[in-house]
């Protein structure tokens, strides 16, 4: 394999995922892609429950898809992770870093020294007192649930080189960069998980808005169960169905009006959180939504989230970018895995940014 190469882990709900990426000359490879499913419960809302579970699964993926190294970048995404948009006092980048813990005790809902602390300058500004500042996304995760993952990573043998905020690594491998900067269109992330969603606002690949959502399309898999009495299994499989053919039968009718009903509260939380960050920047309105994750598959999302946002929704696709290797896959196969293939693929990215 020429040049250097990175991988992405995704540690999600229902499995993990891993992409290998190799950066030549002018070029990024798609080397290697795999992804095992994982027990119910192993992981919760985004947070490792059992390391052992977790940690078998990623063994596995390594041992059937022989990635060239143990070395992995591993992203974060749940309730524990908190992202705000904060004006600080102006200081050179390496100072304000340093400073962090003294500067936000009073942003965050955690005490400070049980946080993992990040922070991303978006702009300078001058205060009503004529004070420099620089506004910016603070990102704020319990070092509890930070441990828990790594620990996991560690126990299957690896070595986790970098944790990254799964939002940022979904900008990096689906945003569409048409211009650099503040002339370029905002556009709206939505990368539907099983549990988690993340709802990125960005322009030009700088992050604007980021909000992360306890929902997804486990969420709608659950209520199917739930109120036809079914179990698990069989209600995904009717679910995976109606996403590919209209509802015939008393049955499927009554489970399409459940998938309606639970979709249709899905969008409103995304519409809702589009519309707070419309009304509080008072910046250029969103020009396109872009959806991606395995959620993206459910029939009728893209058209509901059209008719609730008002706004243009694509495809997100994270291998636009990308050159195939000899991944060992089919075109089929890439065809199916490339909605899943955004947070992994975004993982290894920032290994080279």
């Amino acid at each position: 394999m020429a040049g250097r190469s990175a991988i992405g882990l995704d540690i999600g709900t229902s499995g993990v995922r891993a992409a290998e990426l190799s950066f030549g000359k002018g070029r990024v490879t798609l080397e290697k892609f795999g992804q095992v499913a994982l027990p119910d419960g192993a992981v919760r809302d985004g947070e490792v429950v059992s390391a052992d579970a977790v940690a078998a699964a990623i063994k596995q993926l390594w041992t059937h898809t022989k990635f060239s190294s143990k070395k992995v970048v591993i992203g974060v995404a749940n309730q524990k992770v908190i992202v705000r948009q904060v004006d600080l006092p102006w200081m050179p980048g390496n100072e304000l870093k340093k400073s962090l813990a003294f500067q936000v005790s009073d942003l965050i809902p955690m005490p400070v020294e049980a946080a993992v602390l990040d922070f991303h300058p978006l702009e300078e500004r001058t205060g009503e007192s004529g004070a420099r500042l620089v506004r910016g996304l603070l990102v704020a995760a319990s070092r509890d649930m930070v441990n828990t993952n790594l620990a996991a990573v560690l126990k299957a043998g690896l070595t986790p080189v970098m944790v990254d905020l799964t939002s940022f690594a979904v900008i990096r491998s689906v945003a569409a960069f048409d211009d650099l900067g503040v002339g370029a269109p905002v556009e709206a992330l939505v990368d539907v998980g099983a549990r988690i969603t993340n709802i990125i606002v960005h322009q030009g690949g700088v992050p604007k808005f980021v909000r992360i959502l306890l929902m997804g399309g486990q969420d709608i898999t659950d209520a199917v169960a739930e109120r036809m009495g079914v179990p698990q299994e069989e209600a995904e499989a009717m679910k995976q169905r109606l996403s590919a053919e209209p509802a015939d039968g008393f049955g499927a009718q009554a489970a399409d009006r459940v998938v309606d009903a639970t979709m249709a509260a899905f969008v409103d939380e995304v519409r809702g959180s589009l519309d707070y960050y419309l009304a509080s920047s008072g910046s250029a309105p969103i020009a396109r939504l872009t959806l991606t994750g395995g959620g993206a598959r459910l029939s009728r999302l893209a058209d509901r989230l059209r008719v609730a946002t008002r706004i243009p929704v694509e495809p997100g696709n994270p291998m636009h970018s990308l050159t195939l290797g000899k991944t060992g896959l089919s075109p089929e196969q890439i065809a199916f895995v490339q909605p899943l293939a955004a947070v992994p693929v975004g993982l290894a990215l920032g290994a080279a940014s």
